[in-house]
């Protein structure tokens, strides 16, 4: 079945969600980077905004797809096996990921909700969370931005340690998320 992981390799959902959800994050934070280009009030500044929530909007809804797949059994084994610290430092770095996906979207939502701003979804514009409060929209926005920082190194951090056990350690760390070849 798709859904469940095997011994030596994550489910296809698994899978699919974790590289889907690695280019959908890197649009996101490149919506946002790559804004500036566009003057403020332009339709192209607009455009990117509205990409930027609606993406991370996405990321939102994927990843209670993702938890529910992981809840489905247990992870594959690594072979040869990580020392114990290593294996804690993985879980814990696993549920910062986790909650750094779904309290970014929550974050942004109510910024955008904060300066009275509907935010679209695919077409269907979403209610306000909170009521207009421009002095606070100010403090989430402040908390969205760094929480954005704290997910460049997560990401980064996540990304290093694959390649790290991949090349340096030489177990399948990484190849129980690659895709099936050929």
């Amino acid at each position: 079945m798709p859904w469940k992981n095997s011994e030596s390799r994550y489910s296809t959902v698994s899978i699919t969600l974790h590289w889907l959800m690695l280019v959908l994050l890197a649009l996101v934070y490149a919506c946002i980077e790559f804004r500036g280009i566009f003057p403020k009030g332009s339709g192209g500044r607009t455009l990117i905004t509205e990409s930027h929530f609606m993406l991370g909007l996405t990321v939102f809804v994927l990843v209670w797809l993702r938890l529910f797949a992981r809840s489905l059994g247990p992870a594959p084994q690594i072979f040869p096996a990580s020392p114990r610290w290593q294996t804690v430092l993985a879980r814990l770095m696993h549920w910062a990921l986790y909650i750094f996906m779904i309290a970014m979207p929550i974050l942004g939502w109510l910024v955008t909700s904060a300066k009275g701003h509907q935010v679209m979804f695919y077409g269907v514009d979403l209610p306000l969370l909170i009521p207009e409060d421009k002095t606070l929209a100010k403090q989430i926005e402040e908390w969205h931005e760094l929480g954005g920082t704290i997910g460049y190194w997560l990401i980064g951090l996540h990304a290093a340690a694959g390649i790290y056990h991949h090349y340096v350690v030489r177990d399948n760390t990484l190849l129980r998320m690659m895709p099936k070849r050929g």
